[in-house]
């Protein structure tokens, strides 16, 4: 399923990214660099994944019921980098922070997702999700992601 392979390419990304760096910066970096694998690296090499994932989004689009399911996979996501992120911290503001950081990292996703499928995914999915977490968090978000 699309979404376990974007939740596992998210939380390897995040895994192998420094812990020294802002929270934001890691879940970004990871979101953008998992754009460019699902898209081809942003170069077109995947023209076929790249058509299906952007089917994909205009039927969630779309579709009422398909937008509660993604919300759901949203969940999910954000579950799957807390867990990247050491999931088991027992403390609460650890975790609650590291909760916030995914949820506005992944309203940011949502809405490039969205600017992209309106696009006809002409633009640069990786370049679009970076701009939206510029948008969120300020430029300086860009300097953990290799897109």
């Amino acid at each position: 399923m699309l979404v376990d392979q974007h939740a596992r390419l998210v939380a390897e990304r995040i895994v192998a990214s420094s812990a020294e760096q802002p929270l934001v910066r890691r879940i970004g970096g990871a979101l953008i660099d998992s754009a460019a694998t699902l898209t081809g690296d942003g170069q077109g090499n995947d023209l076929a994944g790249k058509r299906f994932l952007l089917a994909r989004l205009r039927l969630m689009i779309s579709t009422p019921a398909l937008r509660a399911r993604h919300l759901d996979n949203q969940y999910a996501l954000r579950q799957a980098i807390a867990d990247a992120l050491g999931g088991d911290a027992t403390d609460p503001d650890t975790a609650f922070r590291v909760q916030v950081a995914a949820s506005a990292c992944l309203a940011a996703l949502h809405t490039a997702l969205v600017r992209w499928a309106e696009d006809d995914g002409r633009t640069d999915l990786p370049g679009l999700i970076a701009e939206a977490l510029a948008a969120a968090f300020g430029d300086d978000i860009r300097g953990g992601a290799t897109a």
